[in-house]
């Protein structure tokens, strides 16, 4: 005989023989039967008892994992081991398109093998006896499957399907804990190190030794009731490098002095920016480091020291005070010492400039990763009024870049010298304006110069500061009269 085991799982189970076939499933919540099959007698399940062990002995080893889902023919094959509840239902997700929905704290290992299933009894294996409801979508939008122990209202989690395209930074998670849990004392439980934490936001950057371990306290995070978020941290790409090159002639800045209250405050969330002792220095803030000291190469400006300088050079274009300009910048360095930096310093860089005054906020740098974490304090700051640019990156590629790719943000890409897209410059759905490519500055007596989507943001940012500057104008009005001037090559008429 030729037995096969095809559900590994306690709960449910299928059976094959050369002449017959048996499926069992156990009941779900209220009694009710999840999977239909043959009505067999007490004899035959004696004899199913007797042949269990034989079948799970003799069988020399599993295939590779897999659950292909196969939605234009309804039909579904699975071959899987031990996947917990998350995996199965992220896959699914995945495979379906579906919102799926599950309740917090549900677990369950799945273990199952079958073929050329309906969905309907592909889910029977799969999720065994708990609860479950597939509903159609609201709007137009896609099913929603439930998942839950005694009732689908408390099927309240989403779950997301896994992301494709750019991997996070190894064995790192951002965490951020309700209010009044101790985050310490989550990290201890889960044998991780704290790498950074945002005291206000009540999050950290969690360490882990290994994949295998940053797997599990993620699932453990997903159902555990102090959590509020549980998300990825990628990693920020490095910033051009300045070089050497000649200047055209710079807008003279004058400054107003400045009342309590009064002025706009530029976030510049970057690197370093260096002061140099001269009358513009007063156009800075003191700075703010989020992510440790640093002591950069004094005969070299830094890419935080160019974006002041593209910053300055968008003002003094679009700026039409009398008196001087009462925009400053407040340098926020989320790179410290190091080469890159990672999207939770950079969701750091921001809270801190939201909380000290700042209503534009700069951000001359991205990555292809979507951080939940990072897009809530964006929501947050724009819901307030705040505005956000960014840099749509020099790849050149259509693929979103973030955080420029969020809806709350204005994407910018470069131009070059003839007002065409720049050869390096992103491009897509995306963009919103397009801006000179091109940063100068004049730093201990040379003249240095960057290209990029980066200065072609910060120039933006300045335009957008500089045209409400004494006008009279709203910061979203200036942004919306930028927009409609400097359009993106794809929405030029």
């Amino acid at each position: 005989m030729n037995w096969a085991c095809a559900e590994r799982g306690v709960r449910s189970a299928e059976w094959s023989h050369p002449t017959w076939m048996f499926e069992a499933a156990s009941a779900g919540p209220g009694g009710a039967i999840f999977s239909s099959g043959y009505v067999v007698s007490a004899a035959r399940r004696r004899l199913l008892i007797l042949i269990l062990p034989l079948i799970f002995i003799c069988l020399p080893g599993f295939a590779a994992d897999s659950l292909t889902w196969r939605a234009n023919k309804d039909s579904v094959d699975a071959d899987i081991a031990s996947w917990t509840l998350l995996r199965t239902l992220e896959t699914i997700a995945e495979a379906t398109g579906w919102q799926v929905y599950v309740e917090p704290g549900t677990q369950r290992i799945v273990s199952t093998k079958f073929k050329d299933r309906s969905k309907d009894r592909a889910l029977d294996f799969l999720l065994g006896d708990l609860g479950r409801a597939l509903l159609p979508g609201t709007n137009g939008g896609p099913p929603r499957l439930l998942v839950f122990r005694d009732n689908q209202k408390n099927a309240t989690r989403l779950i997301r399907a896994p992301r494709k395209g750019p991997k996070p930074i190894p064995n790192e998670l951002i965490i951020r804990a309700k209010s009044g849990k101790n985050l310490d004392d989550l990290a201890k439980k889960l044998g991780a190190k704290i790498v950074a934490r945002n005291k206000d936001l009540n999050s950290a950057r969690l360490q882990f030794q290994d994949e295998d371990t940053t797997q599990k306290a993620r699932e453990s995070l997903l159902n555990n009731d102090d959590v509020a978020s549980v998300d990825p941290n990628f990693p920020i790409v490095d910033q051009p490098v300045p070089e050497n090159g000649p200047s055209p002639a710079l807008p003279d800045l004058k400054l107003a002095p400045l009342k309590d209250g009064e002025g706009i405050v530029i976030g510049l969330i970057d690197t370093t920016v260096q002061r140099q002792g001269n009358g513009k220095d007063g156009f800075i803030l003191p700075s703010v480091n989020v992510a440790g000291e640093n002591s950069p190469d004094p005969d070299r400006p830094t890419h935080g020291t160019l974006m002041e300088g593209a910053l300055a050079n968008g003002i003094g274009l679009f700026a039409n005070c009398e008196g001087g300009t009462r925009v400053r910048v407040l340098p926020v360095d989320v790179y410290g010492p190091n080469a890159t930096t990672t999207t939770y310093e950079v969701a750091t860089g921001i809270h801190t400039a939201l909380q000290q005054g700042a209503s534009i906020i700069n951000l001359s740098l991205g990555s292809e990763g979507d951080t939940p974490y990072l897009h809530d304090i964006i929501k947050q700051g724009a819901a307030a009024g705040r505005v956000f640019i960014a840099s749509a990156g020099n790849t050149p590629v259509t693929t979103p870049t973030y955080p420029a790719a969020y809806p709350e943000v204005l994407a910018v890409t470069a131009g070059d010298s003839k007002g065409n897209l720049a050869s390096y410059a992103n491009r897509g759905a995306f963009v919103d304006v397009m801006a000179p490519g091109n940063a100068f500055a004049n730093f201990n007596g040379q003249t240095w110069r960057v290209s990029g989507t980066s200065p072609a943001a910060a120039y933006i940012s300045g335009a957008i500061a500089g045209q409400s500057d004494c006008s009279g104008l709203s910061l979203q009005q200036a942004m919306s009269a930028i927009r409609a001037s400097m359009p993106a090559p794809s929405l030029a008429p």
